[in-house]
């Protein structure tokens, strides 16, 4: 058996180690219906072990984190994170197709814990578990003007949700992508997908547009593709790809500048995270883009394999909260960090 990248998710070497001697972690089912969960938190108070006076990282200042956990074996798998504009609410999509839902609590200005926790199945357009479907693994999500939307790997498809009408109760509708991108979508790997997606802000060239990122390219030497789904201005564009890192989030700041959340596994180097700052009008159909390199983690910090990146406003700071996706593996840790932007 080859050993990939997915199995290195699992936990890391030895985790994949124990798959080739048949043993793996299951991806528990989500549940049938909303769940209250008990979710514990230990404080995070200093992102880098070896130096734990230091707060300031590349252009982030380090706020505080969240070590999260549960006895509800289904809690986990965390591959995407949204807040609402004050940072009170907190939506995540897991990659078994199901939600969490949570507020956010804070003590003294720091993240402190989460309360009325809940799980629940995302539901298909017939009331069924989106799980049970094949749009079962779910990997994006970002809400914006009351629609939440999903995006679904393997399958290369986004979903979406009325989420201020019906919030967990609503059902999938399918998002049609236009017959001009099936062909670099489908040339993407099973699990190449659409990794990220975001909604252009008001201040961006691209306001209110649907915006979607694969996670790596789908061969080695090329850039990693991007696609303006919706709008006026929809159309393909490009991220160059450097030092082996992956796609795994985005969100667009207010200024309509795109943070892109990157990470890399090495069996000896372990979970590495990086965030890069696209220029707005970078984002166009036809371009390649780079972006400036904002943080990136050594091995001295407290990351796991983290996928989900979220932007809200507060107390006229613009903050950045990163979650970690443990792929339901004991080995990992579910994390939750939480960050200014300080230029």
């Amino acid at each position: 058996m080859r050993l990939n990248r997915r199995l290195f998710l699992l936990g890391g070497g030895v985790a994949a180690a124990g798959v080739l001697a048949g043993r793996s972690f299951a991806r528990p089912r989500a549940p049938d219906a909303a769940l209250p969960v008990e979710v514990s938190a230990r404080p995070i108070d200093h992102l880098s072990v070896a130096d734990q006076g230091r707060s300031r990282f590349g252009d982030l200042l380090f706020r505080g984190g969240l070590d999260l956990r549960s006895s509800e074996s289904r809690f986990g798998g965390f591959s995407s994170l949204w807040r609402s504009a004050d940072g009170r609410r907190l939506v995540s999509v897991a990659d078994n197709a199901q939600w969490l839902t949570a507020r956010a609590l804070n003590a003294d200005g720091r993240l402190a814990g989460l309360a009325d926790a809940k799980l629940a199945p995302l539901l298909s357009w017939d009331g069924r578990p989106l799980g049970r479907t094949r749009y079962y693994d779910t990997e994006s999500l970002t809400i914006s003007g009351g629609v939440a939307y999903v995006g679904i790997e393997r399958r290369h498809a986004i979903v979406r949700f009325e989420w201020d009408a019906d919030g967990v109760a609503a059902r999938a509708r399918p998002v049609k992508l236009p017959d001009a991108f099936r062909g670099t979508i489908e040339a993407l790997g099973s699990n190449q997908g659409l990794e990220a997606i975001g909604v252009a802000p008001p201040r961006s060239s691209l306001a209110g547009a649907l915006v979607a990122v694969a996670e790596s390219p789908p061969r080695h030497g090329e850039p990693i593709p991007g696609f303006i789904l919706t709008g006026a201005h929809r159309g393909e564009f490009s991220i160059r790809r450097s030092n082996g890192y992956d796609v795994s989030d985005l969100a667009f700041l207010p200024s309509g500048d795109m943070l892109l959340l990157e990470r890399q596994f090495s069996i000896f180097g372990g979970f590495r995270s990086r965030l890069r700052r696209v220029a707005a009008d970078a984002v166009k159909s036809g371009a390649e883009v780079d972006g400036a390199v904002i943080y990136e983690s050594d091995a001295s910090h407290e990351i796991d394999n983290m996928e989900g990146l979220a932007v809200h406003q507060e107390d006229g700071s613009t903050v950045l909260t990163l979650i970690s996706d443990n792929n339901f593996s004991p080995l990992q840790r579910t994390l939750l960090l939480e960050f200014s932007l300080e230029s």
